[in-house]
């Protein structure tokens, strides 16, 4: 999809939100919506218009990336910004709740407080509009989004055959980093998780000095960057013989997962596809140790929309990518979770991840 083209979906959500024009900030929909992937700057969209503000670093690489959008060079605090909105007649401007910093918005106030047209002019909080544009993928974001996916794939199949007892969860963290930057990753999705034996029960344990031991679950989640667009994969590992309890648990978590994605249609709300998955676990005796959502969506940010959790009411569709991630955790054993990437398409989830799965 062309940034003309969410340049228009864009503008046809002012008038819903009674909004003239929108200022983003966020990192990940400022690039969405220009294509500009510089570190620092805001887009002001109206009905009529597209301004890319950045500093002086920046200035050129805006012009090349973002050529929809009127550059403009910001050289004081926030006057760039009312003096755009009076040449843009923009009277009610949204900006994002979730990513405007309480010190920014009272900065923005300020500056509006202190322009000659103060009473004319308002900001307005609106949050998700970007987010749900974002939820559906167009065909060049799922090429990059499958690259991705690839990258990770490729390197735990490497990676996980040498994980064995005596290595720490560091050393197998750095191992499968170095793997995804060999095979083109651009950046990590987000630190590394390694849980060795009963750091596996903290879902977001880091990799630490903790050394694998034989008998141990390993519970690996790790992700690629690849031209902006993340992958988020987990797979758990057993070092040595695969204890009776292993078993269970992990036949459990695979079953719930597989389940999920077999059952997975549109129109199904995030809450009803996370049941599918928690009903299984809750059967089995493990509802308790299930304590985080199914999913979640995944694009230029690893969590984003749609959510697919308990309290996610929003209806799936197709064109949404999103993870299938159910999981058990026991206190002092440690853990399973079992994580695809997978795109709803056709009525159906199509599975992306390829990464070896145990099988018993």
């Amino acid at each position: 999809m062309s940034v003309e083209n969410r340049l228009g979906r864009l503008r046809n959500t002012l008038a819903g939100n009674e909004i003239d024009g929108i200022l983003i900030s966020s990192p990940e929909n400022r690039r969405y919506i220009s294509g500009f992937t510089g570190s620092a700057g805001y887009l002001l969209v109206s009905e009529s218009d597209a301004v890319l503000a950045t500093d002086f670093r920046y200035v050129e690489q805006a012009d090349r990336q973002a050529p929809d959008f009127r550059v403009e060079r910001i050289t004081s605090a926030y006057g760039w910004l009312t003096d755009l909105m009076s040449d843009m007649e923009v009277r009610r401007l949204g900006f994002e709740g979730h990513d405007l910093t309480v010190a920014t918005h009272c900065a923005l106030g300020k500056a509006i407080e202190e322009s000659n047209a103060a009473n004319s002019h308002d900001l307005v909080m609106v949050d998700g509009v970007i987010e749900e544009l974002r939820a559906f993928k167009d065909p060049h974001e799922i090429t990059l989004l499958t690259r991705a996916v690839e990258i990770a794939d490729q390197a735990l199949d490497r990676v996980a055959p040498s994980i064995a007892a005596g290595i720490r969860e560091k050393e197998v963290a750095w191992e499968l980093e170095k793997s995804m930057r060999e095979i083109g990753a651009e950046a990590m999705a987000f630190d590394i998780i390694v849980g060795a034996g009963a750091n596996g029960a903290l879902p977001h344990h880091k990799a630490s000095e903790t050394v694998i031991g034989d008998g141990d679950p390993v519970v690996i989640d790790m992700g690629a960057t690849y031209e902006g667009y993340c992958s988020d994969l987990t797979r758990t590992v057993f070092v040595g013989e695969p204890s009776d309890k292993f078993r269970e648990v992990y036949s459990t978590v695979l079953t719930a997962q597989l389940e999920a994605e077999d059952k997975i249609r549109p129109g199904m709300t995030g809450a009803e596809t996370d049941a599918i998955s928690r009903q299984i676990i809750s059967d089995a005796g493990y509802g308790d140790n299930f304590g985080h959502s199914l999913g979640h969506g995944v694009g230029l940010a690893v969590h984003e929309s749609p959510g697919v959790g308990p309290r996610s009411n929003s209806p799936l569709d197709n064109g949404m990518v999103f993870t299938v991630e159910p999981g058990i955790y026991l206190s002092g054993w440690g853990g399973v979770r079992i994580e695809d990437i997978v795109l709803l398409e056709n009525g159906r989830a199509r599975v992306l991840s390829r990464a070896h799965k145990l099988s018993f």
